[in-house]
């Protein structure tokens, strides 16, 4: 009976000492997201907001919703420091209103700004990261999760660019007319472009111009691997995990999380069950688990965190809202990260990289745009008109030229 009760003593001291050592952890993670902002790199509150509310903000009110994975007292308790919403409509927008509805999600990262003043504060810059997380804000950015949301024009890229917008995923999962999506590398779909077409290519020019980080959350590996040859930028992964860890092909493989490394990019990880065990059910210690990975094969300086809250259904027990964040941070204190890596990944990455995108910006500030259209008969379709200069314009242009010369020289070979 003595040695039961001795051993029942003994356990009580250890359960104890290990959620004395959980607490420290915990204690220690909300100590660096006070110190350094938490970058997340995809959320999908603005969807939410289309699907239940219409858009109708004053129907809404973030500080008490509750059929969100976000609302405002979940960002407090979980030290978001900046957020990159994200302005997504479906694939089935391609060739119609695309543009549109993608303007209104635009609109409603504003107005949410604009309604919550004392939680929000909207930013472009990585200066203007570091200015709101000084004024205990949440900063505010937008990125396009789609190119079908350009409907293939260069002005459209730029006019969203001075909305604010400052990265664009090239393709969700659906191929646009210049770029193959990720579901091409699962046989599902063909390949239209094999990667980027002449078009795409141009694109990423102009967004390297313009300092807009590229997205490559959704492509074909052969779209990242063309991206990462030719861009003068680092680029980002918003919202991927590592295939190695769950071979899921939204995840990116090691080849690349090296190529990532070697470019100075980054890779935020995405904490979808389905991404990260490839299965309906996951917990935190599964998503560290594509940290430690990351980590070790391409270094702690190009992680971030790419939650995807609100746009995902099954989430890690343990990272079930915004609120559960720090419980992922202790759990990477916990398995030896140091303070420095921490906090490199909680946001030091993604300023870094951001820096860096404005720098080329800078060096590239004499360069003309690109105002060369797509070739119209990459993208005509019932649903667009042309008023303009085409292809087929040019084709005619080219014949008349030729028939004229034509005539010219039988003229000559008559004299």
């Amino acid at each position: 009976m003595l040695s039961r009760v001795i051993s029942a003593v003994h356990l009580m001291v250890w359960i104890s000492s290990c959620a004395l050592a959980e607490d420290l952890y915990l204690t220690r993670a909300l100590k660096l997201m006070s110190e350094t902002p938490l970058i997340d790199g995809h959320n999908d509150l603005p969807w939410q907001l289309l699907k239940q509310f219409n858009n109708e903000l004053n129907k809404v009110d973030l500080n008490n919703l509750k059929t969100t994975h976000t609302n405002i007292p979940k960002i407090k308790v979980g030290r978001l420091g900046a957020q990159f919403w994200s302005a997504y409509v479906p694939c089935e927008t391609q060739y119609k209103d695309a543009v549109r509805q993608t303007l209104e999600q635009i609109d409603v990262v504003h107005r949410i700004c604009q309604k919550y003043p004392e939680t929000f504060m909207f930013a472009t810059s990585s200066k203007e990261i570091m200015d709101a997380f000084n004024m205990n804000k949440t900063a505010s950015l937008i990125g396009v999760e789609g190119g079908h949301s350009l409907d293939s024009s260069l002005g459209t890229l730029r006019v969203m660019y001075q909305l604010g917008v400052r990265y664009l995923t090239l393709t969700h999962s659906c191929n646009t007319p210049w770029a193959d999506n990720w579901r091409v590398d699962t046989g599902s779909e063909p390949s239209q472009h094999n990667g980027l077409s002449p078009f795409g290519k141009r694109l990423i020019v102009e967004m390297n111009r313009l300092g807009m980080l590229i997205d490559l959350a959704h492509v074909t590996v052969a779209v990242m691997n063309q991206v990462l040859d030719m861009s003068r930028a680092p680029v980002i992964f918003s919202h991927s995990s590592a295939y190695s860890v769950c071979p899921h092909k939204r995840n990116v493989p090691d080849d690349v999380l090296k190529r990532v490394n070697q470019t100075r990019g980054i890779v935020m990880v995405n904490f979808y069950n389905d991404y990260v065990t490839c299965s309906k059910t996951a917990k935190v210690s599964d998503v560290a688990d594509h940290f430690d990975h990351i980590k070790k094969v391409a270094g702690a300086g190009i992680i971030g965190f790419g939650g995807d809250y609100d746009g995902v259904t099954r989430l890690p027990e343990g990272l079930e809202d915004v609120s559960k964040v720090p419980n992922l941070v202790a759990e990477l204190l916990r398995r030896g990260w140091t303070d420095e890596e921490v906090k490199a990944a909680l946001g030091n990455n993604l300023l870094r990289v951001m820096r860096e995108v404005e720098k080329v910006r800078d060096s590239l500030s004499d360069a003309s745009p690109d105002d060369v259209p797509i070739p119209y008969e990459e993208v005509k379709n019932p649903c667009r008109t042309s008023f303009v200069f085409s292809s087929a314009g040019a084709v005619h242009s080219i014949n008349a030229l030729a028939l004229l010369l034509t005539l010219a020289l039988q003229a000559l070979l008559t004299v």
